[in-house]
C-alpha cells in the first residue's frame, strides 16, 4: 500500500548510489547476495535473543535490497537478476518470522501463521505477475521491476516496518504477527479479486 510514495522517496538517492557502485564494478547480483546474507544475520541475531542487532541487519539488508536494483538498472537489468532477487527477498520474509519462534517458543504458533499467510500472499502475487507478464502488462508504480507489482495491503514497505516494530517490540510480536498476518490475507484476498476483474476476458 505505501510502496508507490516510499519508492518516490528512495529511488532518487539509491538511483544515484547505485550508478557509483556500477561505475565500480559492483554487480546486481552480488549486492543482492549481500543483502540475503545480512537478512540471514539478522535471522540468526534475532533467534539468540539479540533484537537490536537484528534490527540493524534488518535495515542493511533491506538498504542493500534497494541497492541491487539500483546497480541493475545503471548496468543493464537481466531476467536471472529478478529471479535471483525475489528469492531472496521470499527467503528473508520467511527467516524473521521463523527466527522470533526460535527465540521463544510462545512465538511459535504466530510465527508458523506469518509465515503461511506470505505464502499465500506470495503465491498470489507471483500468479498474477506470471499472468500479467502474459498479458503484456506494465506498472512502474512500485519502480521498475523485473515483473509486474501487483499492489495489495501488505507490501515490501509495511513488511519492513513490521519487522522492525517486532525488534523494537519484541515481547509483542505475536500481536504484531497476528494482525500483519491477516494484512496478507487481505491482500491476497484483494489480488484474487483484481484477477477476476482483469483476466476472466481473455485466454
Amino acid at each position: 500500500m505505501l510502496d508507490p510514495l516510499a519508492r518516490r522517496i528512495i529511488d532518487p538517492p539509491l538511483t544515484r548510489a547505485g550508478a557509483w557502485l556500477a561505475d565500480r564494478g559492483a554487480t546486481a547480483n552480488a549486492i543482492t547476495a549481500t543483502g540475503l546474507g545480512l537478512g540471514l544475520m539478522a535471522a540468526v541475531a534475532i533467534a539468540a535473543g539479540h533484537f537490536t542487532l537484528g534490527l540493524l541487519l534488518v535495515a542493511l539488508s533491506r538498504i542493500a535490497d534497494g541497492l541491487d536494483g539500483a546497480v541493475a538498472r545503471a548496468r543493464g537489468p537481466t531476467d536471472l537478476g529478478g529471479y535471483f532477487d525475489i528469492i531472496a527477498d521470499f527467503a528473508f520474509y520467511a527467516a524473521i518470522p521463523v527466527a522470533f519462534g526460535v527465540a521463544d517458543a510462545a512465538n511459535a504458533l504466530p510465527a508458523l501463521v506469518l509465515v503461511a499467510s506470505f505464502l499465500l500472499s506470495g503465491t498470489s502475487f507471483l500468479a498474477f505477475a506470471t499472468i500479467a507478464a502474459k498479458r503484456g502488462m506494465t506498472s512502474t508504480a512500485r519502480g521498475a521491476k523485473s515483473f509486474f507489482h501487483a499492489g495489495g495491503l501488505a507490501e515490501g514497505t509495511e513488511t519492513i516496518a513490521a519487522f522492525c516494530l517486532m525488534c523494537l517490540f519484541p515481547q509483542s510480536f505475536a500481536l504484531i504477527a497476528w494482525i500483519f498476518a491477516a494484512m496478507c490475507v487481505v491482500t491476497a484476498a484483494g489480488r484474487c479479486l483484481d484477477a477476476a476483474r482483469l483476466f476472466h476476458d481473455a485466454p
